[in-house]
């Protein structure tokens, strides 16, 4: 299958591309400022996703089988500061990928996230009723319903949680930017009392996968972790798991009001094999990013067992 990745360069799509390429589909790596690593059976594209004219040429003169979504400006305090080009990336990019899907009559999945809820009626279903909170969920919405309006018969708009794993720039996702901000030596601040439900990058790559080569499954499913874990909670034991002192290393602090943004993935676990992993499994895939070595020998004299996957 030949298929299109926007976003490639991101915690969630670089880890796509290498799961979709290990399973033999043909991959088109599109990416802004950064640069890919050379692949064997990916085509690396430079190209801005705010300019519509050249995004509708690109997809029109490759006339992919599939559109992998992963683009989009994901933290909420980026949002605020600069709402015209979230509203861009994260609304106007994922309306015009699925029209263009429709048109091609390309399999499209679209990642989109557990704030489009509010964090007050957890665990929340597929069918629940989104309430954002704050602006970014509400972009993420409005692009989901732009996706559904345009190609609701061959699309899948994947709601996850935070994620955690390797990224390609290992600064992207909730246990690196721990590390990273232990590195520069500030204390990691994270509350008690809004929770999630972890899961790591390399799964949620694995189920987009496998979410293009079933194309009888369409329309909102969430994907999650297992556990349902405060922020604190989960900042804990990435420290102990590294021999880390979360005493000496993290701040707890309280949002004004609790959340809890747990979702329920049943719907899907009856569609897909791709399975849920608990915390444990995720602590088993995370590794000190390198830019955060040196400092980590220094803390720990520890020095970290390299994985490699098989």
């Amino acid at each position: 299958m030949q298929i299109i990745c926007t976003g490639a360069t991101g915690l969630v799509g670089y880890n796509f591309v290498k799961a979709a390429l290990s399973r033999g589909h043909k991959i088109t790596a599109i990416c802004n400022s950064s640069d890919f690593p050379k692949m064997e059976g990916v085509e690396v594209a430079k190209l801005d996703l705010s300019d519509f004219s050249a995004v509708e040429r690109f997809f029109l003169d490759r006339f992919p089988e599939a559109i992998a979504n992963c683009a989009a400006i994901s933290s909420p305090s980026v949002v605020d500061k600069n709402p015209e080009r979230a509203r861009v990336l994260n609304v106007l990019l994922p309306e015009k990928l699925a029209m263009l899907a429709n048109h091609m009559n390309s399999r499209l999945v679209h990642l989109s996230t557990d704030m489009v809820f509010d964090g007050s009626r957890a665990p929340y279903k597929n069918t629940d009723a989104p309430r954002p909170f704050n602006q970014y969920g509400q972009t993420k919405l409005e692009a989901e319903t732009a996706v559904l309006k345009y190609a609701a018969s061959q699309s899948v708009v994947l709601r996850i949680s935070h994620v955690c794993g390797r990224g390609l720039k290992q600064n992207r996702s909730f246990d690196e930017k721990l590390f990273h901000c232990l590195a520069r030596g500030e204390k990691y601040e994270q509350p008690e009392n809004e929770i999630k439900r972890f899961l790591p990058a390399s799964r949620v790559a694995e189920l987009m996968t496998e979410l293009f080569e079933r194309p009888n499954v369409s329309g909102i499913y969430h994907y999650c972790g297992l556990e349902s874990l405060s922020r604190y909670e989960a900042a804990r034991r990435i420290c102990e798991k590294f021999g880390l002192d979360p005493q000496k290393y993290l701040e707890k602090k309280n949002l004004p009001k609790d959340a809890d943004f747990s979702l329920d993935m049943s719907c899907i676990s009856s569609r897909v094999k791709t399975p849920a992993v608990n915390f444990a499994e995720i602590l088993d895939e995370i590794e000190i990013p390198d830019a955060c070595l040196e400092w980590y020998q220094a803390q720990t004299g520890k020095t970290p067992i390299k994985r490699f996957k098989l």
